[in-house]
């Protein structure tokens, strides 16, 4: 007697930027790796899901757009492709849409698919950051999106008084870098040595290079104007051309590093850094590497975030601990007398840099999984939702 076979596990799963594209990739591996390779992918994604065996319906870049002025430019071809990739799955329902970050696309997506297939299963990687701003989204995705897959420990209880989704933390995949990002015994001692390594991080898209540069170049001429320092800058291979002609000027020329592994190399011998908001400054805190903090928009854009932000900070490692362990400087207090003065303080043994350390020592425990890696907690949460519904068996 032959057997039906059976069918794989269709997926269809959408990133809209770099960092969603790095977490898609892992999670596409892990659900394979825990259904025994039973997974189909389509979607839309960049290359690292696409190295997880995606073929994207267009590029990822044309979903990519930062602040509001971005958005404004390049809305009718994010609008022409919300409309192909809600066609695209009401063409061929999938068994899953999984919608990882960029929520303003993604979104609008699950609610437009949810009209016209009320019973698919729709998970979310990435809680929206309704802790930081517009905090009613948290309510406005309970009737379109099923499971939310948190990267920060304190966003289930968030979306839970919000009156958002059911809502799981899963880890964040930084901690499954720890082994790269921290120091060995020999990059410890270069942390101690002189001149010490100050890691600059300008950002990575153009416009933060553009509006934090001349300053962060500045204040590290200041520092260096009081101590001897080696400045280090890493940057992605794709922007090392922007970045040579933004520091040409700068008082005390950084040494330009690219890739991943200069990258983690240059954070496991930092003493100190100095970086744009954004996901690195948690890479920084778990590297163990203390911090000054800045970012700057334009003056249109700063106008409306002042009216909307909540929340005492915007940088990651604060807001995970609770408390203002890390120095930020927004918008016109980001000065170069400014951020040298605060970085000054981390490169000398104190209680400036004491205090941080001992806040970065914190984030292991607050942030744990059991050893777990975020991938296969986030891949699991989605098996079990898939099997409360009946998609699939129960494992």
């Amino acid at each position: 007697m032959n057997l039906p076979e059976k069918k794989p596990l269709r997926v269809f799963i959408i990133a809209g930027e770099e960092s969603g594209d790095a977490l898609g990739g892992p999670l596409m591996r892990a659900l394979s790796e825990r259904l025994g390779g039973g997974v189909t992918f389509r979607g839309i994604g960049g290359t690292r899901m696409q190295a997880a065996g995606l073929a994207s319906l267009f590029p990822m870049d044309d979903l990519t757009a930062m602040g509001f002025g971005e958005v404004i430019g390049k809305l009718p071809i994010i609008v022409r492709r919300l409309r192909e990739t809600v066609a695209a799955i009401l063409a061929d329902p999938p068994d899953l849409l999984m919608l990882v970050d960029a929520p303003d696309f993604t979104h609008r997506v699950a609610a437009r698919v949810r009209r016209r297939l009320p019973n698919l299963a729709i998970v979310k990687y990435v809680a929206p950051t309704v802790w930081v701003w517009r905090p009613g989204r948290a309510r406005a995705m309970r009737g379109t999106i099923d499971h939310v897959l948190a990267l920060l420990p304190f966003e289930p209880e968030v979306m839970q008084r919000l009156g958002g989704p059911p809502t799981i933390y899963v880890g964040h995949p930084l901690l499954g870098a720890l082994n790269v990002l921290r120091p060995n015994a020999e990059e410890l001692a270069r942390r101690e040595s002189e001149p010490p390594v100050l890691l600059v991080l300008p950002g990575s898209r153009r416009r933060e290079i553009e509006r934090l540069g001349a300053d962060f170049g500045a204040a590290v001429g200041l520092v260096a104007a009081s101590r001897p320092v080696r400045p280090v800058l890493p940057t992605l291979p794709r922007l090392e051309g922007m970045i040579r002609a933004a520091t040409a000027a700068w008082p005390v020329a950084p040494e330009i590093v690219t890739g991943e592994e200069a990258k983690h190399a240059a954070f496991r011998s930092a003493r100190a850094a100095l970086a744009a908001s954004g996901t690195v400054t948690l890479e920084l805190a778990l590297a163990g590497v203390p911090m000054v903090t800045a970012y700057k928009v334009s003056a249109w854009e700063a106008m409306i975030a002042r009216r909307i932000l909540k929340g005492f900070s915007v940088i990651l490692p604060n807001i995970v601990l609770g408390r203002p362990v890390v120095p930020e400087f927004l918008q016109e207090a980001c000065t170069p007398a400014a951020l040298a003065g605060a970085l000054e303080p981390l490169i000398a043994d104190g209680p400036a840099r004491a205090a941080q350390l001992a806040g970065f020592a914190e984030l292991d425990r607050v942030m744990g999984t059991g050893g777990v890696p975020a991938e296969f907690v986030a891949a699991d949460a989605v098996l079990a939702t898939l099997a409360a519904r009946g998609v699939i068996g129960p494992s």
